[in-house]
């Protein structure tokens, strides 16, 4: 083989590979693009930064977090999907999407060269949580979507129940303000 035929190879690995964190949640693995991942914080530093909300609309969203002028919603992603019960560590604040994810640990981040098409057994919400599947070592891992976290119809319901909640706080504080004659 050429030289050019083995720089144009490795040109095709190259453009197809891409880097990911695994995590895990319930002893379950699983695989993001690092270039979907923002920040990765201590669970423990959102105390100060995150607000609990007042009527749980969705049981994998307690909390939302304000960060530069946007408002993001912690997704448990143990509930979401639909593992059992931890207390998880860690919180992966995604970008160009407005969730977040509580996972309770990384595991590693490295480069994988190819995400394969879920197989046609994936037929439930499944198909929006994950991007593919990705071989890594002897296990095959899922390949995380991250806009499968909160669907635009989940995000909507969310940003009205928090406007209402924001408008009855607004008109209960103006009728404080207000004696009976």
């Amino acid at each position: 083989m050429s030289s050019a035929e083995t720089k144009l190879k490795a040109g095709r690995r190259n453009s197809r590979s891409e880097q990911v964190i695994v995590f895990s949640v319930a002893s379950q693995r699983f695989a993001i693009a690092l270039e979907s991942v923002q920040e990765i914080r201590s669970a423990d530093s959102l105390a100060g930064a995150a607000t609990e909300l007042g009527q749980a609309i969705l049981k994998k969203v307690r909390h939302k977090l304000e960060r530069n002028g946007r408002t993001y919603y912690v997704v448990n992603a143990g509930q979401h999907f639909g593992l059992a019960v931890t207390r998880p560590t860690l919180v992966l604040v995604l970008r160009k999407v407005r969730a977040c994810a509580l996972v309770d640990r990384i595991e590693e981040m490295l480069e994988i060269t190819v995400v394969r098409a879920l197989p046609r057994a994936f037929t439930g919400e499944e198909r929006r949580w994950y991007r593919g599947l990705a071989l890594i070592g002897d296990s095959v891992i899922p390949v995380v979507n991250p806009t499968g976290f909160l669907t635009p119809e989940e995000i909507s319901l969310l940003d009205s129940a928090r406007a209402a909640a924001a408008a009855a706080e607004a008109a209960s504080a103006e009728t404080e303000g207000v004696t009976a004659p």
